[in-house]
């Protein structure tokens, strides 16, 4: 159950990481995102590949 959780906690963080017009939008969604997912380590991680994503 817990792997499944994380599983669909990724995608979802993933998804919202590619969610914007530049790098900066995306990073602030990939943010949010991932604090919702996972608390403020979820948020750094979010903002890094909402920057990186690439479209």
């Amino acid at each position: 159950m817990r792997i499944a959780t994380i599983l669909m906690a990724g995608g979802l963080l993933v998804s919202l990481a590619a969610c914007g017009d530049n790098a900066t939008e995306r990073a602030a969604t990939g943010g949010v995102g991932g604090l919702v997912v996972a608390g403020p380590v979820g948020a750094v991680a979010g903002a890094t590949v909402g920057a990186a994503t690439t479209k």
